[in-house]
């Protein structure tokens, strides 16, 4: 997507992962870290993006990967969200959680087009009527509102960025929300990726005489 206006992808990876015991980015999902699936949809969407991250998030090596620091507290995605907005040069910023294993390219580029073509402040995800803003792209002039927000958890994040008045995308499919909290999500997360991998047809079968 070219043109000033175009966002920058940024995956949100400052969180601590209390829950599932340690960094959430190193967390393996069907053998590979947690963070390579948004990662590897953010590069098919957009090619343009960059982690964030606290600097002593724990990450999988990143060839070339981009890492944006954020600052050590809090703990916050509104953190994450504002810091970037800083560090992207007066562009937009299209965001997502590291821990959205079955996030799509084509989600992502759902959000992109909506925004190229807005005036709100926001352009964020929703499905079953909740919004889901840490898959949202946030202009510059959302910068002042977001950092002045109190930070009281994740709930605080959806009154932050509804106060905004978003534009809100339905998704199609909402399983591209799905986050991974704890081991529990972890192995949700296993099974709905393996429905969602494609079986290899079966070859014709031999005949026996």
């Amino acid at each position: 997507m070219g043109g000033k206006s175009a966002p920058v992808g940024v995956i949100l990876a400052g969180g601590a992962g209390r829950r599932i015991g340690g960094s959430k980015a190193l967390v393996k999902l069907h053998g590979r870290p947690l963070i390579s699936y948004p990662l590897a949809a953010m590069r098919e969407a957009l090619g343009d993006f960059a982690i964030v991250a606290k600097a002593d998030t724990e990450l999988p090596s990143l060839p070339g990967v981009t890492v944006w620091i954020e600052p050590d507290v809090p703990r916050h995605p509104l953190v994450g969200i504002t810091q970037a907005l800083g560090l992207a040069a007066g562009r937009p910023v299209l965001v997502c959680a590291s821990d959205m294993p079955l996030l799509t390219a084509a989600a992502i580029s759902q959000i992109a087009r909506a925004s190229l073509s807005s005036a709100a402040r926001a352009v964020v995800a929703r499905s079953h009527g909740r919004l889901e803003p840490l898959l949202g792209c946030y202009q510059p002039g959302a910068v002042e509102h977001l950092a002045g927000a109190p930070l009281r958890g994740r709930l605080a994040v959806r009154e932050a960025v509804a106060a905004l008045d978003p534009l809100l995308v339905e998704m199609d499919d909402p399983e591209v929300l799905f986050n991974v909290n704890t081991p529990d999500d972890l192995l949700q997360a296993a099974a709905m990726l393996d429905r969602r991998t494609p079986r290899p047809a079966s070859g014709p079968r031999e005949r026996s005489y």
